[in-house]
């Protein structure tokens, strides 16, 4: 059975661009799969969350997890960090990765470009770290979007740099993978771009936003004045809309909406009305056991506690192979 490993960093509350372009497909895949899926808390330790966030934000992304239908007894959840051996690996490959390829990883110059007053180590060996997570269980799949396609090449390289180094084919090559017939793009609220966290205030909207909550960013979304020739193209701020209707309303809604827009008598108010109305339908039920989920401690721990387990198993055993491939044996 292939292995596929995919995780999500603990920088926040999950949105619905996360549910509609990773985790549905994750609750599918589960039940193919022999999966992984694990809280990214080492990651975020790049852009130096404070204690009390960094452990509020691994159990938001736990629970929210969870909500959406994972089930820790058939797939693999844990937490990175409770995997020292992940930290060893990254350790390991990181002597023979190269500063000069990962200075020219395209998200790093990003980051640097975007915060020159935090360029540090963690950001510069990501791509080592994301290696690690991936090579640690042997993955064969990784579900990633076009933005970590070069982040998975390089998990490439270095498993078979390491192949190469050390005369062995122990690291396979794992492939971008994607679950479902097409990559669902979610876009934002405001306009331009897909929802994202990091992006303008009120752009995304959170598995664990209240009916009132939603309904306001719904209607504070960005729109134009409207037609003016009968079937013309739709503005991107307009097609985004369109976009997340067909995600959550009825056929005969999406239908009524795009003959008002070609008729050039449509009215986005009522449009942003019955899109909020139609999301607050399609979030609740998640909304709801998000709630249920976080006020049961014992749960939430068990599920860590069990996906500690069966992760550290698949962990140690590479490890252990490594070292003794390396030449790092016991006396």
């Amino acid at each position: 059975m292939d292995t596929v490993v995919s995780g999500i960093r603990s920088t926040g509350n999950l949105h619905l661009g996360n549910y509609f372009g990773a985790i549905k497909n994750f609750t599918a895949m589960q039940h193919e799969y022999r999966c992984f899926f694990f809280i990214a808390d080492y990651h975020s330790l790049t852009t130096h969350p404070t204690p009390e966030n960094l452990q509020q934000n691994v159990k938001a992304a736990l629970v929210e997890y969870l909500a959406c239908g994972l089930d820790p007894e058939v797939c693999t959840m844990y937490i990175q960090s409770d995997l020292p051996e992940t930290a060893e690996l990254y350790l390991l490959l990181n002597m023979n990765a190269y500063v000069g390829e990962l200075e020219r990883v395209t998200s790093f110059k990003e980051k640097i470009r975007k915060h020159p007053d935090n360029i540090n180590a963690g950001l510069l060996t990501y791509p080592v770290l994301m290696a690690a997570d991936i090579l640690i269980h042997k993955a064969t799949k990784v579900p990633v979007g076009k933005d970590q396609e070069q982040h998975l090449e390089m998990s490439r390289t270095f498993g078979n740099r390491f192949n190469r180094l050390y005369k062995t084919e122990y690291f396979g090559e794992p492939m971008a993978f994607n679950f479902g017939n097409t990559l669902v793009k979610v876009p934002g609220l405001d306009g331009a771009g897909k929802m994202g966290k990091s992006e303008s205030e009120g752009n995304a909207l959170f598995l664990k936003d209240d009916a009132a909550t939603i309904r306001k960013k719904m209607m504070r979304a960005v729109t134009d004045s409207g037609p003016t020739e009968p079937n013309s193209a739709k503005p991107e701020a307009i097609e985004n809309l369109f976009s997340l209707m067909k995600l959550v309303s009825s056929s005969d809604t999406i239908s009524h909406f795009e003959t008002s827009y070609n008729n050039c008598n449509i009215r986005y108010g009522d449009l942003k009305k019955q899109l909020a109305e139609d999301m607050v339908t399609f979030m609740a039920p998640i909304t709801q056991k998000i709630l249920d989920i976080e006020k049961n401690h014992d749960y939430v721990k068990k599920v860590v506690l069990l996906g500690r387990e069966k992760a550290k198993a698949s962990a140690q055993k590479t490890i252990e192979e490594v070292r003794q491939i390396i030449g790092i044996r016991r006396f």
